[in-house]
């Protein structure tokens, strides 16, 4: 019989991950956001999309709602839904491969 999800030690790393960087990549977009209303020095939009592309991606889009911060800067939106659209794709890849494994097994 196939462990659970709840048993797979990988998905509570990957959890974990989850968390903590998507509270990164939000409090990333907060001091740049500060930082942009100050005039001092900014956080490099790469910086915030690396958080981004590293999964932290609902914290990017959050940030972005809550603090109204990059919401029409281009290509930086574009860029940030590239990754999104990647991640949704190879997640969904993931899932279908861990499903097939069911399946056959």
């Amino acid at each position: 019989m196939p462990p659970t999800l709840a048993e797979l030690p990988w998905l509570k790393i990957a959890a974990v991950w989850l968390l903590l960087v998507n509270l990164h990549t939000f409090a990333a977009f907060w001091f740049d956001k500060r930082a942009a209303l100050r005039g001092t020095w900014r956080t490099p939009e790469s910086s915030l999309l690396k958080g981004a592309f590293l999964g932290g991606t609902p914290g990017a889009f959050l940030a972005r709602r809550v603090l109204r911060h990059k919401t029409r800067k281009q290509p930086f939106v574009g860029q940030l839904k590239t990754i999104a659209c990647l991640q949704i794709i190879g997640l969904g890849g993931a899932v279908g491969w861990w499903g097939g494994g069911l399946l056959q097994g």
